[in-house]
């Protein structure tokens, strides 16, 4: 009978673990996450096997214990697991202890326990790290938008966000040349990488009007509209260095659909503060106080040969081999005092060389260039309320008015040698009213633009009237989801003298 007993349970352990070590083994090398999983989970398998079998060797050998029996006792030494027998002749214990070389098994078992649930640990940290990060809360970092603050909140890795936008245009009025258009105007994606929590990459990439075959601006074209290295080193301050959008303003970084009222970003916030304005340069950001916030570059200058009557917007260097002769500095500040929740008060200076050392007109000039900006922000349950004003100089206007052959009579093709700009708009969320503790947005929106950008001519040129407008815009903004909006609005735009064309508005957004 010991000889049975002893059989029995050798085959029993054997059998357990052939059986349970036998998948594992067949996997090969693992060639996915999902291999290594299986592995992991063929290995406990055979933890559990090994244990019951000791647990059903101790029992038999208890059953079988008896002044003149055999105690039999398992061990696992390696890979190989034996069990041997032992005759107890005198002052045998009914009820004996388990043998030194069982509680080694159990020992052995422990080990390999612990060891299995380190690897999954570690394997469960490679496949959060190497794959994309399930969706988090989206939300605003460092005054960027929400979708492009993605890479802030992942531990490490990867992190992809974007965002589109689509509108019908409706000319109405007197439409001269201009005719409605149906644009996607922009499918952007944000690409980030979070190389450890003190360095990471964030970038956007934006296709305009859905195509770029025809080789203009006006047709599409992919540009990178930021790409830039983030190092931290505590709350106050960090540093930031690429190709950086530049902190003017409330739309140029915030500048995702969802995120400003109607199908178009604010005319003034197009105009005098070109968006989106993006520059190579390095700099520094972070936050004074909780509630205090700053950001501030130096980054190459403008060039003074894109300035048109219209402004400085085709001024930009856009990161595409620009002009560096010249250098700006930009610095934007924000403060959300504590004992008014919902308010933000900023403001934001720009001041750099535009000249890029070019002739003009048979001089060098340096065309210093100035712009300023304040804003106020407030958010009450369901209202919005923006309002913004800028100021722009810009020296030896004079000079670039004579080289772009600017007409001094009519003030036709004259670079403004000050412009101006300002908006409000009011926004509000009616449906908690009608629908109680809804996620969805309705609000009813009004905005009212003036700007100049010939607010006041250079010596011996003539102001263009044609340049001087006010804006009233109003519409509806729908949220079915946080994330998409549907969008109406109607412009109309009023120039000092001459006509603009007024437009409807039919429009979709969404961030991801």
């Amino acid at each position: 009978m010991i000889n049975n007993t002893k059989l029995s349970i050798r085959g029993v352990l054997a059998g357990a673990l052939m059986v349970s070590t036998a998948s594992a083994f067949a996997l090969e090398r693992p060639q996915t996450m999902d291999d290594m999983w299986k592995i992991i989970q063929a290995q406990q398998k055979q933890i559990d096997d090994m244990k019951a079998a000791i647990a059903s060797a101790s029992t038999s050998a208890k059953a079988n214990t008896n002044p003149t029996a055999a105690v039999s006792t398992t061990a696992i030494k390696g890979d190989v697991v034996s069990v041997t027998t032992q005759t107890a002749e005198n002052n045998v214990n009914p009820n004996p202890t388990v043998s030194t070389e069982t509680k080694a098994s159990t020992t052995s078992v422990k080990n390999l326990e612990r060891k299995t649930n380190i690897l999954s640990q570690e394997v469960e940290k490679l496949r959060t790290n190497l794959a994309i990060p399930e969706e988090k809360q989206l939300k605003s970092t460092y005054g960027m938008g929400p979708a492009a603050s993605k890479v802030y909140q992942v531990g490490k890795g990867l992190s992809i966000g974007g965002y589109g936008e689509g509108f019908y245009q409706d000319v109405v009025g007197n439409k001269g040349a201009a005719r409605s258009t149906a644009d996607l105007e922009r499918v952007v994606l944000y690409v980030g990488y979070k190389f450890n929590d003190k360095i990471l990459f964030n970038s956007e990439l934006e296709f305009e009007h859905a195509t770029t075959g025809e080789g203009a601006e006006a047709k599409g074209e992919v540009s990178a509209e930021f790409a830039s290295l983030d190092f931290f080193f505590n709350p106050m301050i960090n540093a930031r260095a690429g190709l950086v959008l530049m902190p003017m303003g409330m739309t140029n970084r915030m500048h995702e659909p969802l995120f400003y009222f109607g199908n178009h970003r604010p005319v003034v916030e197009q105009t005098i503060i070109p968006t989106t304005w993006r520059e190579m340069g390095a700099g520094i950001f972070g936050s004074i106080t909780p509630n205090w916030t700053y950001t501030t570059y130096v980054v190459n200058g403008l060039d003074a040969k894109g300035f048109t009557s219209n402004g400085i917007y085709e001024g930009k260097g856009g990161g595409s081999n620009s002009k560096a002769q010249s250098f700006g500095y930009v610095a934007q500040m924000n403060y959300d005092p504590q004992a008014l929740p919902g308010v933000t008060v900023g403001g934001s200076a720009y001041v750099g060389n535009a000249g890029q050392d070019q002739v003009f007109n048979g001089q060098k000039p340096n065309v210093l260039t100035q712009l300023y900006e304040g804003h106020v922000q407030w958010k009450y349950r369901g209202l919005e309320f923006r309002t913004l004003g800028s100021w722009g100089l810009i020296n030896d206007a004079g000079i670039l008015s004579q080289t772009a052959g600017a007409n001094p009579i009519t003030g036709q093709g004259v670079i403004g040698s000050q412009n101006y700009g300002w908006y409000s708009e009011v926004g509000y969320d009616v449906l908690p009213l009608i629908i109680k503790d809804t996620p969805q947005y309705l609000a009813p929106f009004f905005r009212f633009e003036k700007l100049n950008t010939i607010a006041k001519a250079p010596a011996g040129f003539l102001t263009d009237p044609t340049k001087d407008w006010q804006i009233f815009q109003f519409g509806l903004q729908y949220k079915p989801h946080p994330q998409v909006v549907l969008k109406a609005d109607y412009r109309n735009f009023v120039a000092k003298q001459g006509t603009q064309p007024s437009d409807f508005n039919l429009g979709f957004g969404f961030i991801f």
